[in-house]
């Protein structure tokens, strides 16, 4: 059996985070790495993975280097869904399949009791339902007494859920050629062909199996779920420095901790998990690093910097910030007194400009930066605003609203210059200085 990986969609709700999800790090390995791991440890050898031509030399790179795996690519030329996902990989699927999306973070229980119902029954297909208490944006799941399908129904909209049974991107089919001719023969104008095509093998006689799962599950559609991400991993992590970690003895490194190769923190540096230090990062003096925040590799968190709850990508400075529950993107690096506000006046939830205003759920949430971005001194960043890529923010900018990529952000002066008529008294500073002597 072959689990195929889908990583050839584009997260436009991500924006201005403009990896692709899969590639994002946590604990130092991309997510499709982690999700390898898994499916390997479900005793899943052999992997088919379609990207697309942005990325698939970089996914070529990252499986050349696992052992132990057998990985077919290929390429899907347009992102057209999970349908077209499938029919760019047709004539490597000739086998039975489990399909999986990279991007949704799942326990192994998952793999596990997908396999397992597999050994007990003689479905055509089986989906991982999860029960819901509240609305998702994604496919749901009516099935009958005995949890075999009836209707699949994808972004039925708030107030429509035909059920609470969401449907988790990880299917196994038996029979995937019988699926392709479904697809092939689908005629509608949404995003919804492969949905449809299961609901035609159900309408066909096919029996589809519904499997429930009640294990953790994360999947990324918006940038804050990356929190959520990051919560469920060092949950899951136990607290390690690695041997060639460098921490002052004066320093605090208290709870679920984990340093990796190379962190140095420095003298009166706090660290309060759970919370992951990439490798080759500096925690400098009197800096403080807590409640669930992940800095990549490469960063220098300087001088009594706080970080709190956010997620930082790579290559990172810092220096006498604040950083509250903000999601930063790889090479940026801000000026002293930066400060990334994360709560409103009102505590309502934050909203973000995504297709309009959207809920992020949350009470707290700082910016969310692209790559490559810079602020001056003295600078603040508002809860939920988005930077966009290579751009910048200026001293005492204090940025209300979203700022699009390869942009500047500066206040106007208003000061003038003049002639400097003060003369300065050549004993002044020995003075003060024999003062402060005594």
């Amino acid at each position: 059996m072959k689990v195929v990986f889908l990583c050839g969609g584009i997260g436009k709700r991500m924006f201005p985070i403009t990896e692709d999800k899969f590639l994002l790090k946590f604990l130092g390995k991309t997510l499709l790495e982690h999700q390898i791991e898994l499916a390997r440890k479900a005793g899943l050898t052999e992997f088919i993975i379609v990207g697309s031509n942005r990325s698939i030399h970089r996914i070529e790179d990252i499986v050349t280097g696992i052992e132990g795996i057998k990985v077919e690519l290929a390429v899907q030329k347009e992102p057209t869904g999970i349908a077209g996902a499938l029919e760019s990989a047709a004539g490597l699927l000739n086998d039975e399949i489990i399909v999986a999306s990279p991007n949704d973070v799942f326990g192994g229980s998952a793999y596990t009791g997908l396999l397992a119902a597999h050994q007990d029954s003689s479905a055509g297909s089986y989906l991982l339902g999860y029960e819901v208490n509240e609305y998702f944006p994604g496919g749901y799941l009516v099935v009958n007494e005995t949890n075999e399908l009836t209707h699949i129904i994808e972004k039925p909209g708030k107030g429509n859920e035909p059920s609470n049974l969401v449907n988790v991107l990880l299917h196994l089919h038996t029979d995937p050629q019988k699926l392709l001719a479904c697809i092939a023969n689908v005629e509608t104008d949404r995003d919804d062909v492969y949905e449809r095509a299961i609901g035609s093998t159900v309408k066909e006689g096919q029996t589809v199996k519904v499997v429930p799962y009640t294990g953790s599950w994360t999947p990324i559609k918006y940038p804050w779920h990356i929190f959520s991400v990051v919560k469920q991993f060092l949950d899951n992590s136990p607290r390690h420095i690695a041997p060639s970690a460098q921490v002052s003895e004066s320093a605090v490194i208290d709870g679920q901790v984990v340093l990796d190769e190379n962190v140095r923190v420095l003298e009166n540096a706090v660290i309060r998990g759970p919370v992951y230090i990439g490798a080759n990062s500096v925690v400098g003096n009197g800096s403080l690093v807590r409640s669930y925040s992940h800095i990549g590799s490469d960063c220098v968190v300087g001088f009594a910097t706080e970080v709190k709850g956010s997620y930082i990508g790579d290559g990172c400075w810092f220096h006498m910030c604040y950083v509250g529950d903000a999601i930063i993107g790889d090479n940026c690096s801000f000026g002293a007194n930066t400060v990334f506000a994360n709560w409103r006046f009102d505590e309502k939830n934050v909203p973000v400009t995504v297709d309009g205003s959207v809920d992020s759920g949350l009470d707290k949430l700082g910016a969310i930066v692209g790559d490559n971005c810079r602020s001056g001194v003295n600078s603040s960043i508002m809860p939920g605003v988005r930077v966009g890529p290579n751009s910048i923010i200026g001293a005492q900018v204090c940025l209300t609203g979203d700022l699009e990529p390869d942009s500047m952000a500066v206040l106007s002066s208003g000061y003038k210059t003049i002639r400097n008529v003060i003369k300065l008294r050549a004993d002044s500073a020995a003075g003060r200085m024999k003062e402060l002597k005594g």
